[in-house]
């Protein structure tokens, strides 16, 4: 990996589980690295880079239910999941989708389906996705429920859609809320792909995070028996855990800005003496990925359920980062002039793939939103 991976990203990775950092390194390096243009170009889905983050204890950092004693908490998790993305935010992404699921069964007050799932997500054994986008749209006003539910006996019947989900196929699993006909209620529930009535299609491409296996998911008649469900209580179940969800995106942003820089700096000997008079050079870049890192690590330390305050300093954060994203994506496209023109360039892919971050639910509109209305 290059120098600056091993710099201000992982400043405390002395406190983690002994290698995990190194094999990671080793992974991206090994079997990552030869992908990432198939991934991007062609959609490649990166399953085995998946499968072998968690075999190296990638997800479990943030999960003490299964953690034990070597979990570097939240901050562990980010800046695990921000040495993937500084390679291929596809694949940060998909360790996005992998790391939330399994919060959401850290967060669960059904000890079944948390005994049931967790191991298997932490481990790498099941894959997972996360389907709260619609969820977190309409608890903030933008949009309404696609999930409707009714309760029958030992469980609920769930229909509707939801456009895009990503990190799914067969054998996957993916967390999301519906709302219930007639009540003032949500219910959140782990859904299994392989269980009858619901169903996957591909319904986009998509011009970057092709390799996500994103999908449109149908729900028609589709059973979620009680030992799936993950709290009857949508509501507050989204109020535990939204501050992890958050946080957690942090890594997808930190490591595409540290890869931004690294090619600024990468073309210094060559083009440094005209480079010198654009905006946002590598070393003002650093600056700022120094101040957002260590907010990230502060804010990260204590994630479960918090005041306001506390959680309008995380969507703060969460906002300057993906501002922070687009400067330093454009910065390389700059910097690498017409080489990043290149279809195998990486400064294009970064400035495509640092829209997706400022985008991705809580969009940069979203969380201005959310802001303005706690009058922040």
């Amino acid at each position: 990996m290059q120098e600056s991976l091993r710099g201000d990203l992982d400043h405390a990775d002395k406190t983690g589980p002994d290698g995990l950092y190194s094999a990671i390194d080793d992974l991206v390096r090994d079997e990552l690295r030869p992908l990432t243009v198939r991934i991007d170009r062609e959609g490649v889905y990166p399953e085995a880079v998946l499968r072998g983050l968690g075999q190296a204890g990638a997800y479990r950092q943030h999960l003490p239910a299964v953690a034990g004693g070597a979990a570097a908490g939240l901050p562990g998790a980010i800046r695990a999941m921000a040495r993937v993305s500084q390679e291929c935010l596809s694949t940060g992404f998909a360790v996005w989708c992998q790391d939330t699921c399994a919060w959401y069964l850290q967060n669960a007050v059904n000890d079944e389906v948390r005994e049931a799932w967790i191991e298997p997500l932490a481990s790498g054994t099941t894959l997972g996705g996360t389907g709260m986008s619609n969820t977190m749209k309409a608890f903030a006003g933008i949009e309404a429920m696609r999930l409707k539910g009714r309760r029958v006996a030992d469980g609920y019947i769930v229909n509707g859609s939801l456009p895009w989900v990503s990190n799914l196929g067969r054998g996957h699993v993916f967390g999301t809320q519906f709302s219930l006909d007639g009540e003032l209620r949500s219910v959140m529930a782990l859904v299994d792909c392989d269980v009858e009535g619901f169903s996957l299609r591909q319904a986009a491409h998509f011009t970057a995070l092709e390799g996500t296996r994103t999908y449109a998911c149908f729900f028609e008649d589709v059973f979620i028996p009680d030992s799936m469900v993950i709290d009857h209580d949508g509501a507050g179940f989204l109020r535990r855990s939204r501050a992890g969800i958050v946080l957690l995106q942090l890594g997808m942003g930190l490591g595409i800005i540290q890869s931004c820089i690294d090619l600024c700096r990468e073309v210094e000997p060559l083009l440094g003496h005209v480079n010198q008079y654009l905006d946002d050079r590598p070393d003002l870049l650093r600056e700022e990925l120094d101040d957002a890192s260590e907010a990230a690590m502060v804010l990260a330390e204590d994630p479960g359920e918090a005041d306001d305050d506390y959680f309008c300093e995380i969507l703060r954060l969460r906002l300057a980062v993906s501002e922070l994203s687009l400067r330093a994506a454009q910065s390389a496209m700059l910097h690498t002039g017409a080489r990043g023109y290149l279809d195998s360039a990486p400064a294009q892919r970064k400035l495509r793939e640092a829209y997706f971050v400022a985008i991705v639910t809580p969009a940069i509109k979203h969380l201005r939103k959310e802001l303005a209305e706690r009058g922040q």
